[in-house]
């Protein structure tokens, strides 16, 4: 005998309409987090496709060092410490908040291969914090880039 597959009611119109309402990008926290790092003086960019197949895009991305920074929504991505899980068709979000989830490790472990540092920023820390995270990890790229030794050039 195979494995049921529980039916999962799928939500209401009303519902559905709610959700394609949210933001999924230039969200507050990351809008926050952008304007923190535009004062400090870094440049980056914003929705930056980091990976093609499947398409995965950074919410700020610096492709000259392989950094990708994620601001993760405490709801959307079970954040372990604000995380909620609503019980009205709870399968339903249960099964979309881990696939979040999935996605969110796949694309973590696929940049990562790819030589790609990632930094996944939770939407409920302080814009001022995260960006000093964001600024240290550049400062660590940019110094292992000056490590680097210059291939001697040749005269032909």
């Amino acid at each position: 005998m195979g494995m049921s597959i529980p039916c999962v009611e799928r939500p209401s119109p009303e519902t559905s309409l709610r959700m394609a309402n949210v933001r999924q990008q230039g969200t507050e926290p990351e809008v926050a987090l952008r304007r923190e790092l535009f004062r400090s003086g870094l440049r980056y960019r914003v929705n930056y496709a980091v990976i093609k197949k499947p398409r995965r895009v950074a919410d700020i991305a610096f492709p000259r060092l392989k950094i990708a920074v994620f601001v993760d929504g405490c709801f959307w991505h079970g954040c372990p410490v604000h995380a909620t899980w609503p019980k009205r068709n709870a399968e339903f979000w249960r099964q979309k908040i881990e696939a979040n989830r999935l996605r969110d490790a796949d694309t973590t472990a696929r940049l990562r291969d790819e030589g790609w540092m990632v930094l996944r920023i939770w939407e409920h820390e302080a814009p001022s914090e995260a960006s000093k995270t964001v600024i240290e990890l550049i400062t660590v790229a940019r110094s292992s880039l000056r490590e680097v030794p210059a291939t001697p050039r040749t005269k032909n």
